[in-house]
C-alpha cells in the first residue's frame, strides 16, 4: 500500500528556482535560489532530517 509522505513542487520564477514542500511533520516550506543544485540540496537535507525522525 502506498503512503504519500510529502508533496514537492519545483518551479522556475524569473531567475529563481523554487522548491515548495508540504508534509504532515514539517508543514509547508519553501526554498529559493538562483542555483538549482542549491535548492535541491537544501530540500534533500531538510527531508532527510525530517524522515529520520519517523
Amino acid at each position: 500500500m502506498e503512503e504519500v509522505l510529502c508533496n514537492v513542487e519545483l518551479i522556475k520564477e524569473n531567475n529563481d528556482y523554487v522548491a515548495k514542500i508540504q508534509s504532515d511533520l514539517g508543514g509547508l516550506r519553501e526554498y529559493r535560489s538562483v542555483n538549482f543544485e542549491e535548492v535541491l540540496e537544501q530540500m534533500v537535507i531538510d527531508l532527510q532530517e525530517e524522515f529520520e525522525l519517523m
